[in-house]
């Protein structure tokens, strides 16, 4: 447990009391641990387990986390392959909701969400891009989820934001992020779309400055990136003019930065790659391909 212990001690020294990856397992970095991850809501931590563990294992694990004094609360949630997620809060008073910070701006969370818990740490880098590059720009959030982009655009300047996302309760919860950082709602719109039967509505709201796709690695029913992502690259020429940003996201190991770059020269040739974003410190990768892509384009006519 000592290479958990110093890994997660040296995270919590650079997380400034803000939400924060803990542990990275999942990254291959950590030989023998590549089945932990675990996130920081300060105060709370959440342990999740990619497979199953044995329970004296499991106790020592708690027991190692319990002695870090700025921790006062844990839960741990089992996601292996195969079988229905469930989590337990195994010590301390972790809430159902809480509010948590990220780059000076606030998110509603659910720590003990058995999926995703409200906020996608290792888009951080992505949000700080756009928080510092939004100024005066008309931006789409497609994929919003709890348009936490939209946040950081706002907050770096933005005109305004379309926040477009199927689900209504992420939607919902978006609205209440933005109203968490005091964020006046006509410079927002939310749609609770299915963005495949809404290009028109998209359209007109249009043409924006800069694109974030943000959509799920693999969601049957809603998104198969093979088959998918190709129908949204295709649309931006409709979306843009000269000299608009798109920020293409992709979080699936299988696909590296050539799918995305392969789809962008098929079916938007006038768009640049400009350069792939820096994952945050806190998700080391050892092979940088099967972490998160983030891919910066720019139209040039």
């Amino acid at each position: 447990m000592q290479q958990i212990l110093t890994e997660v001690q040296k995270q919590l020294a650079d997380a400034n009391n803000e939400a924060r990856r803990l542990f990275h397992g999942r990254g291959h970095c950590f030989e023998g641990f590549e089945h932990v991850v675990i996130d920081w809501f300060p105060p709370y931590a959440v342990v999740r387990l990619y497979r199953d563990v044995e329970a004296e294992w499991l106790e020592a694990l708690s027991a190692t986390l319990k002695t870090v004094p700025e921790i006062k609360g844990l839960v741990i949630q089992q996601r292996s392959r195969g079988k229905e997620a469930n989590q337990d809060a195994v010590w301390g008073d972790v809430p159902e909701q809480m509010e948590t910070m990220e780059l000076g701006l606030s998110y509603h969370v659910k720590p003990q969400r058995n999926q995703n818990s409200g906020l996608f740490l290792d888009m951080r880098e992505g949000r700080r891009w756009v928080q510092e590059n939004a100024k005066h720009k008309r931006v789409l959030n497609l994929f919003s989820y709890t348009c936490a982009f939209s946040v950081a655009a706002i907050s770096g300047g933005a005109d305004h934001v379309v926040n477009l996302d199927m689900s209504k309760g992420a939607i919902s919860t978006g609205r209440d992020n933005h109203r968490l950082n005091g964020i006046k709602g006509d410079r927002v719109t939310f749609l609770a779309y299915d963005l495949f039967k809404s290009w028109k509505r998209v359209k007109q709201l249009g043409p924006y400055e800069l694109i974030v796709i943000d959509p799920p690695s693999f969601q049957p029913g809603s998104f198969v990136a093979e088959k998918d992502y190709r129908k949204v690259i295709r649309r931006l020429n409709d979306l843009t003019e000269a000299g608009s940003q798109v920020l293409a996201c992709h979080n699936d190991p299988k696909n590296g930065t050539d799918f995305l770059k392969q789809l962008m020269l098929e079916e938007c040739p006038d768009f640049r790659f400009e350069e792939r974003l820096a994952n945050p410190a806190d998700f080391p990768e050892a092979e940088i391909e099967k972490g998160l892509k983030v891919l910066l384009y720019i139209r040039e006519k």
